[in-house]
């Protein structure tokens, strides 16, 4: 184990086996799954201010298009301008084009501590007790491809995380559609890679779950729907307003 990470994965299951005790009532096995989840939802917590400001951003972002079409007619003959005053404007009025990204790439730490942990023979030098622990029969640290196959009981509950993490994924595309929609227009090219970047990237948990732990796939399909969820909500609280910046959430609204 890397010496860099053996203090955060040392504390994640000291966290996430005091869950399991804490869910240890749970029948067929489900506490340690159920240890998993929480934990996630944990994490999500932390990053959900951030969340707020990538969605923010995201609103912002659409709120100056008309601006960026004003640009682009200005200094049409002008490249290497526009594309400083593009760069200025969405820094100053969206906080950069990254913005909505924000929330993915500081969640990456935790889902590689996470995978890790399920990948560790030993924790502090003592047995990994977690290694021990099952999913309807599927150990929590087993791998979709070193299976006994897709019939067999850990290929069947592969497949069954692979179908829910593909719905949770068609349901996110659908949100990230409805929150940066827009005409398509010169103008919005970059608002709109910015989008399309946000719609395909809920898929690639697919092809990430068939490589990692069933425990990381795991907490793939519960960030995932904490995404949709958590978008869902502050997109009826975020919207674009039309001198070029997102509306203030009411009073209390954000943690």
């Amino acid at each position: 184990m890397s010496s860099f990470l053996a203090g955060p994965i040392g504390a994640a299951y000291h966290v996430v086996y005091w869950l399991a005790q804490v869910f240890a009532p749970l029948p067929g096995g489900l506490a340690t799954a159920a240890a998993i989840v929480a934990f996630t939802v944990g994490v999500r917590l932390l990053l959900s201010p951030l969340s707020f400001l990538g969605m923010r951003g995201q609103a912002r972002i659409a709120a100056v298009q008309p601006r960026v079409q004003e640009l682009r007619a200005k200094y049409a003959r002008q490249p290497e301008r526009l594309q400083a005053e593009l760069g200025s404007l969405y820094t100053q009025e969206a906080g950069g084009m990254l913005a909505g990204c924000l929330p993915l790439l500081l969640q990456l730490p935790f889902f590689s501590v996470m995978y890790r942990l399920f990948l560790s023979g030993s924790v502090g030098g003592k047995p990994n007790g977690l290694l021990s622990a099952h999913l309807f029969g599927a150990a929590l640290g087993s791998h979709w491809l070193t299976g006994a196959g897709p019939l067999s009981t850990q290929g069947l509950v592969f497949l069954g995380l692979f179908g829910l993490l593909a719905l949770v994924a068609l349901a996110s595309a659908r949100v990230a559609r409805a929150t940066t929609a827009q005409p398509a227009t010169p103008a919005n090219a970059n608002a709109g890679a910015v989008g399309a970047i946000t719609r395909i990237l809920p898929f690639t948990t697919l092809i990430i779950a068939a490589f990692v732990p069933l425990a990381a796939g795991l907490y793939l399909l519960t960030a995932a729907v904490w995404t949709v969820a958590e978008r869902t909500l502050l997109r009826r609280r975020i919207a674009p307003s039309p001198t070029g910046a997102a509306a203030s959430p009411p009073a209390g609204s954000a943690r």
